[in-house]
């Protein structure tokens, strides 16, 4: 099978996903869920003119220099004043407080002076100063959350004000990852002489919940064929949405992720695409369970998991931006022509006072292996296929890791 682009797999993995059905939870519970309608005012706010300062409701017109006004009562917040103001009169007034009908302004109380039941102005006031309008923040009616909103504490606090106690979300994808390999051990468990401490299990589990995704972790299976399909049938009975191999999907000898997966009756969507790091990445579906094969390389594990599946639990989550942003920069040094495979080169970011053009420099070593170097990393490069040389100051393309959290 040839090499595919990384746009054209891109577009296989995506291609036909639908969001998740909808549940609808309580408010307090909807940070990081992914709205799955529009939300619009159920009130008016403020449901009437209010005070925005301590002072005296009054009529502009009486609110003269020097003015002498008869104090008639008081307007609290949750306590309005229920008569009227008519003319040289004023009601005392707090922060949030109804302002009374006949009032047309505020006088702060550092404008006035009390002297017994009389109110002195000691600076003019205009018509409405210090009072914010009915409907100033929002009105009946008035959509302010769109379908595919990551609910952040802005948006809950938003639709508290709105009179929302619950809202409907994208059920949260089920990620089931299995890692695969006799050589691979857990973080504290005995390590024999030939194997190795898994780590991408872990960096995808996170980048799956980082995402709003629920993971189901499936451990380690060893390279036989009755244990990788005792897995994928767990997967497939706990109704996983997506299925995540890691390792084992290449074509040596003990990769044999593929072939378990065919069995169990995966239709292969792709396999290998033209992309360093990552070139042996597997897409599929079995049944309506989404699978992706990540290579076993914990770098080239971590890059494929930014470009497809963040993509796909996006996707599946009916968010409105479908992967991590890109952005400009311009490189620091020279760095070489590419090949046929588009590049995701390690970079960090270089701090400049006298620019405002963020630059990058690639990091040295580059090899798909180096977990230290990909921590160390700020940023992805992204080298297109058969890229010229780069020379100081190219403008390059890059994915903010730190930006979104990787």
């Amino acid at each position: 099978m040839s090499l595919l682009p990384v746009a054209d797999a891109l577009a296989k993995v995506v291609s036909g996903v639908a969001p998740l059905p909808t549940e609808t939870i309580p408010l307090h519970a909807t940070r990081g869920r992914v709205l799955a309608s529009a939300i619009t005012a159920l009130r008016t706010q403020p449901g009437f003119n209010a005070s925005a300062m301590d002072g005296y409701a009054v009529r502009a017109g009486d609110a003269r220099e020097g003015a002498s006004l008869e104090l008639i009562g008081e307007s609290a917040a949750g306590h309005g004043y229920a008569g009227r103001v008519g003319e040289n009169q004023a009601v005392r007034i707090f922060t949030g407080a109804p302002v009374p009908d006949g009032a047309d302004t505020v006088v702060i109380q550092e404008h006035t002076r009390r002297d017994g039941n009389r109110v002195i102005v000691e600076a003019a006031a205009r018509p409405g100063q210090h009072i914010r309008a009915r409907g100033l923040d929002f009105a009946e009616g008035r959509e302010a959350l769109t379908s595919g909103t990551v609910i952040g504490p802005r948006d809950i606090a938003l639709a508290a004000a709105m009179n929302h106690p619950r809202l409907p979300v994208h059920r949260r994808p089920k990620v089931a990852i299995l890692a695969t390999g006799d050589e691979l051990v857990l973080p504290g468990q005995a390590i024999g002489e030939n194997q190795i401490v898994a780590s991408n299990n872990f960096a995808i589990r996170a980048l799956v919940e980082a995402e709003g995704g629920e993971v189901l972790d499936l451990g380690i299976a060893s390279d036989d064929f009755p244990a990788l399909e005792a897995a994928i049938r767990r997967a497939r009975t706990e109704k996983a949405d997506v299925l995540v191999t890691i390792g084992g999907a290449s074509v040596g000898d003990h990769d044999l992720i593929q072939t378990a997966l065919t069995r169990e009756g995966m239709r292969l969507g792709f396999w290998k695409i033209a992309m360093r790091p990552g070139k042996p990445l597997l897409h599929g579906r079995l049944g309506a369970m989404h699978i992706l094969g990540l290579p076993g390389n914990p770098v080239s594990s971590v890059v494929c998991g930014v470009l497809f599946l963040v993509p796909l639990l996006r996707t599946l989550l009916g968010r409105s931006d479908a992967g991590p942003p890109r952005r400009k920069a311009v490189f620091a040094r020279s760095w070489p022509a590419n090949d046929v495979r588009e590049d995701y080169i390690r970079a960090r970011f270089l701090l400049d006072d006298t620019s405002d053009i963020l630059k990058v420099e690639p990091l040295a070593l580059q090899d798909s292996s180096l977990v230290s170097v990909m921590q160390h990393a700020d940023c992805l490069v992204i080298r297109p296929p058969f890229a010229p040389e780069a020379k100081p100051g190219d403008i390059c393309e890059i994915i903010d890791l730190r930006t979104a959290g990787y």
